[in-house]
């Protein structure tokens, strides 16, 4: 029993989004407390900046999100890959003070490929010929075609997609074969002369893709992390969010402590002190606006942060993830 439960949760790994944070400004905290200093004093930055220690910091921080000065917070990178589909790539890229770089779908069906392969194992093949594009579709018939259980036949999907978690949570195997027949279809086209760069648009949305992104502070405390991690984003983008908050916050606690959904943004704008997010959800900080930007009441605010930091994938909406 235990070993299938590991099974599965390294079946649900792959079929999730993966946000990894690349690289970043190490020093970013202190860069941003002394360009908020140098706003308001005569001194050069470099002065300001040599003077500026760890608790020094820490209050300007706090200060700026407070007041909602932003520019500051612009003085600061951070680098990370997502692993998603085109779904989140979409509505990731429309986010203004960014920079990215996407894997191209024109020339690139490597997640395709690795998905055959792994099916091919699965129903006991060796030796595939690579680009035998005719090998290719008769093994995904046959995987359409197969008994093999619902899991296994996750587990060859995530290879090459991301998978909603309502359709984990109701076994949904009509889903998965749809997948497969796209892909299927996407070869059958290749196989008759079609390009591939015309053919992929036979792909589900579902796809998975690599981005690489930059962000600025700025963009990540007052667009990105209050959109995204809120109940009301999409779940897979929500996910990417909460994932992405937890690293930038182990790294620079003093930046992104304060961060969270709109609620925790709007919140902290009006409180003499500005909390935590944990504080919040730990219900050690109470909330004063009378309802969120998505006129959730002050009494459901906190219910409904537990509730977007949960791993549907997991959890299947039962457990609240350790935040």
């Amino acid at each position: 029993m235990l070993e299938e439960t590991l099974a599965n949760h390294r079946i649900l790994s792959k079929i999730k989004p993966s946000v990894k944070l690349f690289n970043y400004i190490g020093d970013a905290p202190r860069i941003i407390a002394s360009a908020g200093k140098q706003t308001l004093s005569p001194k050069e930055f470099s002065e300001i900046y040599g003077k500026m220690n760890k608790d020094k910091t820490m209050k300007w921080i706090t200060e700026l999100i407070r007041r909602g000065h932003g520019s500051p917070l612009e003085h600061s990178i951070y680098i990370f890959e997502i692993t998603c589909s085109r779904v989140a790539s979409h509505q990731l890229v429309r986010h203004r003070i960014a920079s990215y770089t996407q894997l191209s779908q024109r020339y690139n069906d490597k997640y395709l490929r690795n998905m055959i392969m792994l099916a091919a194992t699965k129903l006991g093949y060796e030796n595939i010929e690579k680009n035998n594009i005719g090998e290719y579709m008769k093994i995904l018939e046959e995987t359409i075609d197969s008994s093999l259980s619902f899991w296994d036949m996750l587990e060859i999907i995530g290879e090459a997609f991301i998978v909603p978690p309502k359709i984990v949570k109701s076994n949904n195997r009509e889903f998965l074969k749809q997948l497969l027949r796209s892909v299927k279809t996407y070869y059958s086209l290749i196989n008759n002369g079609i390009s591939y760069e015309d053919a992929r648009f036979i792909l589900p949305q579902a796809v998975k893709t690599r981005i690489l992104v930059s962000m600025n502070a700025r963009e990540l405390l007052e667009s990105f992390l209050p959109l995204r991690m809120c109940s009301h984003a999409q779940w897979e983008i929500r996910y990417i969010a909460w994932q992405l908050w937890r690293q930038l916050v182990k790294i620079h606690p003093e930046i992104f402590s304060y961060a969270g959904p709109r609620c925790v943004y709007m919140e902290n704008r009006v409180r003499q002190q500005p909390c935590k997010l944990d504080e919040y959800i730990n219900g050690k900080c109470e909330f004063i606006i009378t309802r969120c930007p998505e006129l959730v009441p002050r009494e459901g605010i906190r219910k409904c942060i537990n509730y977007a930091s949960k791993d549907l994938w997991n959890s299947m909406g039962d457990e609240i993830i350790d935040t």
